[in-house]
């Protein structure tokens, strides 16, 4: 019996060249937040598998604390467009503002949100000013840039984080507060750790809901996912910490599932899609982002937080949601780069 000879798919070449550029980790491995700046790395090296399947023609440049190197090869051999996976040094987060930044400056074409958006959204007081100037639903809140807190009048409890920080860094279950005392301690412990601003919430008890935007090219909205808090059951905070984002080991990350897709019903998918659509049109951000959210015991959708270029790792919520607009993951970021050089500088 003759065999069939395999047959060799010859996957077509992109018509041009891209830089995935990204940061070299800065926190040693045994710093409390070192998962999440370390996540980088692996996930620049699942988007590159994909981008070969794809037939996309990629280099990897790892940015460190000197900008000599990276300036000098963009200079003599530019590529056709850098795939911005530089997410700012762990110390000094306003980096990844000024990376986008320079790329501007330089008139490299480049995916993901420009830098004026990158500033907004990284300062977490500054974005919820700006959703509330667009109508966006956001929880009360005041920030500090000192240890002289003032007197909470949002009604108790509150959460406090960071407030240029992401990733859930500086979370814990000591962020939620219910006396003016707990409050002025646990603002000087960020001021100590992370410095200011620190951005005091209105805590909303209520379901908490993610969803990611894509531009195909239309600006499309994915199918929302839910994270459960059976944490509740154990007494502690309905909140996603760093441990609950970053520690499979935890409790509370084992606490807090999430559903995908999310059961709303279809009066409440309509408003939850428009609120994530004017929160992402509101912040100017380009090409994809994440929209988190809370819906109180009276369906009030507040968004808490909008996030600019979020995590691409495959098991996030982005990558997991490509589904719901006929996407594989590859296809997704084929797109993302080949929109980026269609658009130019």
């Amino acid at each position: 019996m003759n065999e069939t000879p395999p047959v060799n798919v010859v996957v077509p070449q992109s018509p041009f060249k891209v830089m995935i550029l990204h940061n070299i980790p800065v926190l040693p491995l045994d710093h409390p937040d070192a998962d999440s700046e370390h996540e980088v790395i692996e996930t620049v090296e699942i988007i590159e598998n994909a981008l070969a399947e794809q037939g996309v023609r990629f280099e990897r440049f790892g940015l460190a604390r000197d900008l000599a190197p990276l300036i000098q090869r963009l200079n003599s051999d530019p590529p056709d467009i850098v795939f911005n996976m530089f997410e700012g040094f762990a110390d000094f987060t306003e980096t990844e503002v000024h990376l986008a930044g320079l790329l501007e400056w330089m008139k490299i074409p480049f995916t993901g949100s420009k830098s004026q958006a990158l500033a907004v959204g990284r300062n977490k007081a500054l974005a919820k000013a700006v959703l509330q100037s667009y109508g966006v639903c956001t929880p009360g809140f005041f920030w500090v840039n000192d240890e002289n807190v003032p007197e909470n009048n949002l009604g108790w409890p509150v959460i406090v984080k960071p407030a240029t920080q992401d990733a859930s860094i500086g979370v814990d279950q000591g962020s939620v507060v219910t006396c003016q005392n707990d409050l002025v301690e646990r603002v000087k412990l960020l001021l100590k750790n992370y410095g200011p601003p620190v951005l005091v919430e209105q805590f909303i008890d209520g379901r908490e809901l993610t969803a990611a935007v894509i531009e195909d090219p239309e600006i499309t909205v994915l199918a929302p996912s839910e994270i459960h808090f059976t944490i509740r059951n154990k007494g502690l905070w309905p909140i996603i910490s760093y441990d609950a984002k970053w520690k499979p080991e935890s409790l509370e990350f084992e606490g807090t599932p999430y559903e995908y897709p999310a059961k709303l019903t279809p009066e409440l998918m309509v408003r939850v899609k428009d609120t994530v659509k004017r929160a992402y049109l509101a912040l100017g951000i380009r090409d994809y982002g994440r929209i988190d959210m809370r819906v109180s015991s009276d369906d009030t959708i507040y968004v808490i937080e909008v996030n600019p270029n979020p995590d691409l790792h495959i098991v996030t919520g982005l990558a997991i949601s490509l589904d719901s607009a006929n996407q594989t993951y590859g296809v997704f970021l084929e797109n993302l780069v080949t929109r980026a050089w269609k658009r130019g500088p």
